[in-house]
């Protein structure tokens, strides 16, 4: 499912635009400014990266950074 079935969710978690890859990649966005990519193969059970939605959070809440 990853970000298709879950865009909501991750896009309220994060605050970001985002997309994500089986790999554990996922890219996001912050509209007008610049676009942020993480890594880790450690899936949830959506097929998002663990610790990659949990460092955009952090990105977001440290920067203020956020689309809401």
């Amino acid at each position: 499912c990853g970000t298709y079935d879950a865009a909501g969710d991750f896009a309220y978690r994060v605050g970001l635009p985002g997309k994500s890859g089986v790999g554990g990649g996922i890219i996001a966005v912050v509209p007008g400014r610049c676009a942020v990519c993480v890594w880790s193969p450690g899936l949830d059970e959506r097929g998002n990266s663990v610790a990659g939605v949990a460092a955009l959070d952090l990105f977001t809440t440290l920067t203020g950074l956020s689309v809401f």
